[in-house]
């Protein structure tokens, strides 16, 4: 895959149902690394909570893995449902796979009740636009709302069916229930399973239906974008306050993020100038990325602490952790912050990144917006600096050495020293986005 991303041929297979192109290459690439790590951060977990009889875990997650790649790769509305269908029903799954653990059964009944809603959503918003345009070819609908001889009601009746149920699958505000149940409920090495990888297929479906489908309606879904991030950064940071479970809290921090992807989503100028649009979407795309990065470390962290039966969900679970391993706290520390958007880490770049395509454009609106979102981040930074406050300054509540299997040691080491390598260094990443931003474009 890695191979075809960087020579960046577009390709159509199957009658044009499916395109091969870099954005989606390096997704797929970027997608199954994340689930390795999730593997290899999860085993032991998984293991002594009996979670890996039958090997339903690896079949359950390869699954899901594969209904990403058919999200990533979709050009036709059906096939992208379909992909989205695979990874839910194995998330679902994955969710309830403690069958003894009554917290887990309810997460996940919880997940596939609203899920299934949110699949309503986005098939009856398609069957709208297949109604209008005759045709469920993601270039055949452009062209069919680009020659303006479509009924615009109907055009924008379905896509607000489509953005509401993307907003589900993203976790959007007001679409967001299911997240902080589902986050805590499951099992940990599920809860980075259904948290991780698949935000980067969820922002590949974004930029195919939204970007590829629908560019023509851009003034229209900018305007829901808006309202759905603003909603987004102001839940998802004042909740997280007030989380004393750290599963819980991250899913609440989830929400910010991912409000903040979709900021970079509705900074894409659309008309003449086209050239601030792929900022606005490598920006985003390089935020999803570093996002994943920072979630796999983080919760790798919470994977080490969570042995023989005990559950280190708390923050106060993490008193101390300097005193008994020094590299587990740096590593959590580098994470949170680079969830807080403190420099030199990643995500300080990728947050740098989606604001300044933000105002590029010099509209008020947009530098508003901007101004409203880093004052949002201000907040966020409070609640993650608390845990690197518990871990360096709290009196430990164990003094036992933690120990990890050298793989754990090793990906865990690599993936905290990412955050600060990527972040010094953030010109590699960025250029690779843009690179496949740009050539997503000129199809």
């Amino acid at each position: 895959q890695a191979k075809y991303a960087a020579t960046g041929d577009t390709v159509y297979a199957f009658g044009n149902m499916v395109v091969s192109d870099p954005m989606g290459n390096w997704l797929k690439c970027f997608a199954a690394l994340a689930l390795m790590a999730t593997l290899v951060y999860g085993r032991a977990y998984a293991a002594c909570r009996d979670m890996l009889r039958g090997g339903e875990l690896f079949t359950l997650s390869l699954f899901a893995l594969l209904g990403m790649f058919v999200m990533i790769s979709g050009n036709n509305f059906l096939v992208i449902y379909m992909g989205i269908e695979l990874l839910t029903l194995s998330s679902y799954a994955l969710v309830a796979l403690r069958r003894d653990h009554t917290v887990s059964t309810e997460a996940a009944m919880k997940y596939f009740v609203l899920g299934a809603l949110a699949s309503g959503f986005l098939l009856y918003g398609m069957s709208m636009l297949y109604g209008a345009t005759g045709s469920l070819d993601l270039q055949e609908v452009f062209k069919s709302i680009s020659s303006g001889q479509v009924n615009h009601q109907v055009l924008i009746f379905g896509l607000v069916f489509i953005v509401a149920g993307l907003a589900f699958k993203l976790g959007v505000v007001p679409f967001h229930m299911w997240i902080p149940d589902v986050y805590q409920g499951a099992p940990t090495v599920v809860t980075l399973m259904v948290g991780g990888a698949p935000k980067l297929a969820a922002f590949a479906v974004m930029i195919r239906l939204l970007v590829e489908g629908l560019l023509p309606l851009a003034i229209d879904w900018q305007q829901m974008l808006m309202l759905l991030s603003v909603a987004s950064l102001a839940v998802g940071n004042l909740a997280a306050i007030a989380q004393t479970n750290l599963k819980r809290m991250l899913a609440f921090s989830t929400i910010s993020h991912m409000g903040f992807v979709l900021v970079g989503m509705l900074s894409g100028v659309v008309g003449a100038n086209t050239a601030a649009a792929g900022n606005g979407y490598s920006s985003s795309m390089f935020y999803v990325v570093s996002y994943v990065l920072t979630t796999l470390a983080s919760f790798g962290v919470i994977l080490l602490l969570s042995r023989d039966g005990f559950e280190s969900e708390e923050i106060s679970d993490f008193a101390g952790l300097n005193q008994r391993s020094p590299l587990y706290a740096g590593v959590m520390a580098l994470c949170m912050f680079s969830l807080a958007g403190i420099p030199p880490m990643v995500g300080f770049y990728a947050k740098l990144a989606v604001l300044q395509a933000l105002v590029a454009p010099g509209d008020t609106l947009h530098i508003a917006l901007a101004v409203y979102a880093v004052m949002m981040s201000l907040i966020g930074a409070f609640y993650y600096l608390r845990v690197v406050k518990v871990m360096y300054f709290d009196a430990p509540t164990s003094t036992a050495r933690l120990t990890a299997p050298l793989d754990v040691r090793a990906v865990l080491s690599l993936n905290g020293a990412l955050l600060l390598v990527v972040g010094l260094l953030p010109g590699g990443l960025m250029a690779l986005c843009a690179d496949a931003i740009v050539k997503m474009l000129a199809h």
